[in-house]
């Protein structure tokens, strides 16, 4: 066996200390750069964090984690997978991005939530022409660029196993396949041997292969099949010391299957899942990586607890690394960069480089001995305990108010009383509307920069706001919505925009991850107990009202989706949380009714993104989940209409919960995935109004009339129209004025048709 390493990361975070990759990739959509601008950039920031890592003390550092969009999409792209619709493009970076994100003519792949994360993936299409083909080349080049700078490697790429449990099954048309596609790993099984040898070719000693969809419940069948593909891969003649890694929970079943093949390493997951070691013999002979370090969230690290874990694999693992959980793709780079962080605040928290540091101190411990790094192991317990009774985490009169509530708290009237009280919204047979933001224009932007430099006032910049305001509201009086919002100018994030108003939330400076492609956001730091010291929206929502007749949505963010687009204290259980900001949320909505607005969104895009892996654990969550939300829209009034919004998720899983929301309207993406889910809805017995997402907004390309009448018909095939809403798939904050003025002005006219005809 290769020698084994003892310190590394599973996977490094690639947009950019201060989000260089972004603007780049940016640039080169929008013709200011060329590829060999974008290509200099990724090098420049593949070169200056591997010299990090290596300064850092990482004796094994991961090559071919880095994107221009998603991995799996490079996955796709490496095994000759990509949809047969973009082959008409020629320039292969430019068919790469049409499959990511579409353009005149050519659809996207769809976009998911990889895992129970808030990281969206290209989900990869395979149909029965689909016929694959290796093409390493990107991971040979970035594996030489770190060769040549004295890096210590180890290339990653992403298993076939999980490949293809994660892809869709299309015919050459793009609906449906029932055939499992995991049945096509043995064509995969000589792709990977072949990249086995080339990467042995090319110097590698180790070599990463990620295999997390082993930690969600997999059948007996699926375990062998991957037992079979890792003994056929740990056969092949010619190869580098094969890591399995898994990550997000338990490999439970899986693990010992796994480690009764050849590979020489097993990457487990200690934060999220519980692997006993001790209980697979099978592991005495392999190289364990330990992930004891939260790649997921900020939280710095307990060096003893940490420690104590390592202690109980002594014995177990034929040799140990100490590594994070998952890859540190997910959290922010660097503490330096903010500088209005607070003691202790700062103390209690490890951004990547702060966690780089503690795989190394933990590595150096188990090497060298606890001496080696008795200074930080010091600070992490002074850390802890400061955490443990610092105030700000226990206030004694929220937990009172929350305690005291009944049941009756998360309740409203029947859906038909309700829908009888709201006729008085005397809204028309399939209504319009949007999901809430529009465009953050350059003048927004400039603005929001003038206040938080000094150039101008909170006065001025409030004028600024009301100004973009009135214009929305304005476009949408022009195109014939009739359902509108107020744009949402004043918000910088629908999750970092309310933390910034709530007590026990910290917003970052600098705190940037990668949500998909280009998209960046910046997590707050839910650190202690949750209150609403004033009213949040109320002004901007009442002063939209008074510009038109028609009814604005007041905007708020539900609590499942601040815990889940937030870094979330980890000293008790979520549902605890949850209620603390639903609490909030709910005093929200009620003093948006009593300032007379009619129809309130409380959007819950997330839902879906928290669902634990294992089947075992789903219920629980799904109780307390809808439980936040239903505290906090179970407020107002049967008059006031209430909206929700879900995203880019799987929603088989989760859609009794989705009813279970209550809500008197629920808008859920479908564009992408052609009305799928509504026949997942129908199947609950789901009779409230829905919003499928007629078009994707997350593509730049704008929708015919034809289009989407064409939708909407499919749409009512499976609803009555009495319950039919008319919306995009999504917020409108990343696309372009003019699109979507064109895109909404189609889309009104759809309506108008397809009304018409009924």
């Amino acid at each position: 066996m290769n020698t084994p390493f003892t310190a590394t990361v599973l996977g490094s975070p690639r947009i950019g200390p201060r989000r260089e990759l972004k603007k780049a990739v940016e640039a080169y959509w929008a013709g200011r750069t060329d590829a060999a601008a974008l290509h200099a950039t990724g090098a420049q920031l593949r070169a200056e964090q591997w010299a990090e890592q290596k300064a850092a003390g990482l004796d094994s550092i991961p090559v071919g984690t880095f994107s221009y969009y998603d991995h799996v999409l490079d996955t796709a792209a490496m095994l000759g997978a990509l949809p047969e619709r973009v082959a008409s493009v020629a320039d292969p970076l430019d068919r790469y991005f049409a499959a990511a994100r579409g353009n005149e003519t050519i659809a996207p792949l769809e976009m998911t939530k990889w895992f129970d994360t808030n990281y969206h993936y290209l989900v990869p299409e395979i149909s029965p022409a689909t016929s694959f083909a290796l093409d390493p080349s990107r991971l040979l080049g970035e594996l030489a660029e770190a060769q040549a700078q004295g890096v210590p490697t180890r290339p990653v790429v992403l298993g076939p196993v999980t490949f293809l449990l994660l892809s869709k099954a299309v015919t050459g048309q793009g609906e449906g396949s029932d055939a499992p596609l995991l049945d096509r790993v043995d064509e995969l099984v000589p792709l990977y041997i072949d990249l086995l040898g080339r990467l042995a070719d090319a110097g590698a000693e180790w070599m990463q292969i990620d295999e997390p969809a082993l930690v969600a419940d997999r059948t007996a069948d699926e375990i062998a099949t991957a037992r079979r593909v890792y003994e056929a891969l740990s056969a092949a003649p010619k190869r580098p010391a094969i890591l399995l890694a898994s990550y997000f929970g338990s490999l439970g079943d899986a693990l010992p299957a796994l480690a009764a093949t050849g590979v020489e390493g097993l990457a487990v997951d200690l934060v999220a899942g519980a692997d006993v070691i001790a209980t697979v013999p099978a592991l005495a002979r392999k190289h364990v990586v330990a992930g004891v370090v939260d790649g997921r969230n900020v939280w710095r690290t307990d060096l003893t607890r940490a420690l104590n874990t390592l202690a109980t694999l002594l014995g177990s693992a034929g040799s140990i690394a100490v590594s994070t959980s998952c890859s540190l793709l997910h959290v922010p780079y660097t503490l330096d960069a903010e500088t209005a962080l607070e003691e202790p605040l700062r103390s209690w928290l490890a951004f990547g480089a702060e966690k780089t540091a503690e795989v190394v101190a933990l590595a150096t411990a188990l090497t060298t001995g606890r001496d080696a790094v008795a200074e930080a192991i010091d600070a992490s317990d002074e850390a802890a305990a400061s955490r443990r009774t610092d105030p700000r985490l226990h206030d004694d009169a929220l937990r009172g108010r929350l305690s005291a509530l009944t049941g009756a708290a998360r309740e409203r009237a029947a859906a038909e009383v309700r829908r009888a009280a709201q006729a008085a919204l005397d809204l028309p047979l399939l209504p319009t509307t949007t999901i809430g933001s529009y465009p953050q224009t350059r003048e927004i932007r400039v603005a929001r920069a003038e206040l938080r430099k000094g150039v101008i006032d909170e006065a001025e910049y409030r004028r600024r706001m009301r100004a973009e305001i009135a214009d929305v509201v304005a476009l949408q009086e022009e195109l014939g919505l009739d359902v509108l919002v107020h744009g949402e100018p004043e918000r910088n994030d629908m999750v970092q925009y309310f933390a910034e108003q709530l007590d026990g939330f910290f917003a970052t400076e600098n705190g940037w991850v990668q949500s998909y492609g280009s998209r960046c956001v910046r997590p707050p730091i839910l650190y202690g107990d949750v209150r609403r010291p004033a009213p949040m929206t109320t002004e901007w929502i009442t002063y939209a009202q008074s510009l038109t007749a028609k009814p604005v949505k007041g905007m708020l963010t539900g609590p499942v989706t601040i815990l889940a687009w937030s870094f979330v204290r980890d000293d008790q259980p979520l549902a605890e949380t949850a209620d603390q900001v639903a609490l909030a949320i709910r005093d929200e909505t009620v003093d948006l009714q009593a300032a007379g607005i009619r129809i309130i969104q409380v959007d819950e895009p997330a839902l879906r993104e928290l669902l634990p892996l294992r089947a075992a654990d789903q219920q629980d969550y799904l109780g307390w989940a809808v439980g936040a939300f239903r505290l906090a829209t179970s407020g107002v009034a049967d008059s006031t209409q209430i909206h929700t919004h879900l995203c880019y998720s799987e929603f088989g899983e989760v859609i009794g919960a989705i009813a279970g929301l209550d809500a008197d309207v629920t808008s859920i993406e479908a564009a992408r995935s052609h009305m799928e889910v509504l026949g997942d809805l129908n199947a609950v017995g789901f009779d409230l109004g829905v919003g499928p997402g007629v078009y994707d907004i997350h593509s730049p390309r704008v929708p015919g009339v034809d289009e989407i009448a064409s939708l909407l018909k499919e749409a009512l095939a499976a609803v009555p129209a009495e319950r039919l809403w008319v919306n995009p798939d999504c917020g409108l904050k990343t696309r372009g004025v003019a699109e979507t003025t064109e895109s909404l002005r189609n889309l009104v006219e759809a309506a108008r048709r397809v009304r018409a005809g009924l």
